[in-house]
């Protein structure tokens, strides 16, 4: 029975909360990768545009909620997803349109191409907090929890539970939904193939009378909807933190290089490696080896390997290992 006690602390800690910001990185890793990999170029805005469209669904929300609009259970947030996407999607074919564009025209460096997407994301940046403001603002509501740790001792008897929230069902669920379109869209679909073929090969998908124009605003169009459903995903989960999402480029772009960068099927594990990795390493076990040794070898510090203050210098510290180790990353990178 201590086992089991010391699992469902793990569980509700470590496992769930993992499987949930995991999610959230895939998705965001995902968009850098596609962006990355077809247009061939690191794109440090990516952030930024997840949380333009967090923005953008949380306006939205409000005004549905001010009509009574509601989904019970559900998060009102949900209905809004989809107009999030647009306006996020119209947002990235604007910047390509009058930025990007110009670069690609003069067949410009990748290096030009990364700092230009720095100023994108400064711009952005500052577009959302003349918007909406630099305060944390909250949109979850519906039923919080699907089952609470209360209602799991209750049930099982046992001194430790762990609770299932609304918002990490919907997260996990809806990632592994999008994934598997996804990779069904890139691997199934003439016009899937013909993104990865621009991606292979260039000039040679060119000779062979593939559109350059419409590869590039199909992966503006998918990075913008798995950046919407990224950072929307994140403040339901948590709360929304304009500051928040310039922070997670560190580990999206980690769990992008540590699967592989320029490998959807890389950037979705790599964000689970990431979050699981930050959860175990800054977790306090003391209350869980408690459980597991004899009382007489029951430690009496923490048992923390880094405090939680120091959780994104893991992303860092995977990332250098990976490079190190294995440059192409877990999965073999530069190829959709």
């Amino acid at each position: 029975m201590d086992y089991v006690n010391a699992l469902a602390i793990i569980t509700n800690f470590i496992l769930l909360p993992g499987l949930t910001y995991g999610s959230q990185l895939a998705l965001g890793a995902m968009g850098v990768t596609l962006i990355y990999a077809v247009l061939r170029f690191s794109n440090f805005a990516h952030g930024e545009i997840m949380s333009f469209g967090t923005m953008v669904c949380i306006l939205f929300t409000w005004l549905g909620q001010s009509y009574g609009l509601s989904l019970g259970f559900l998060p009102t947030a949900i209905l809004f997803i989809p107009v999030a996407m647009f306006f996020t999607v119209l947002y990235c074919l604007l910047i390509e349109k009058y930025v990007f564009s110009y670069y690609r025209e003069k067949k410009s460096n990748p290096i030009i191409f990364l700092i230009a997407s720095i100023g994108v994301m400064f711009f952005t940046a500052g577009l959302i907090r003349f918007i909406i403001g630099p305060s944390d603002q909250s949109f979850n509501d519906g039923v919080r929890f699907i089952f609470n740790v209360r209602e799991f001792k209750a049930f099982t008897g046992l001194n430790e539970g762990f609770g299932l929230k609304t918002s990490q069902a919907i997260t996990f669920l809806m990632t592994i939904i999008l994934c598997a379109l996804l990779f069904f869209f890139l691997n199934r679909t003439r016009t899937g193939k013909s993104m990865r073929a621009f991606s292979d090969n260039e000039d040679l998908a060119l000779l062979s009378g593939i559109d350059p124009n419409k590869v590039v605003l199909l992966t503006w169009i998918i990075a913008g909807g798995l950046a919407t459903f990224a950072g929307v995903l994140y403040g339901l989960d948590k709360i929304y933190k304009p500051f928040i999402f310039l922070q997670m480029l560190l580990p999206i772009f980690s769990a992008a290089i540590v699967g592989g960068v320029g490998n959807p099927l890389g950037a979705f594990f790599g964000g689970y490696i990431i979050a699981l990795s930050e959860l175990f390493v800054t977790f306090a076990y003391k209350k869980v080896l408690g459980y597991i040794l004899p009382e007489n070898l029951e430690p009496s510090s923490m048992m923390q390997f880094l405090a939680t203050d120091y959780k994104f210098s893991v992303s860092f510290i995977i990332l250098v290992i990976v490079l190190i180790i294995k440059p192409t990353g877990l999965f073999n990178g530069k190829t959709i």
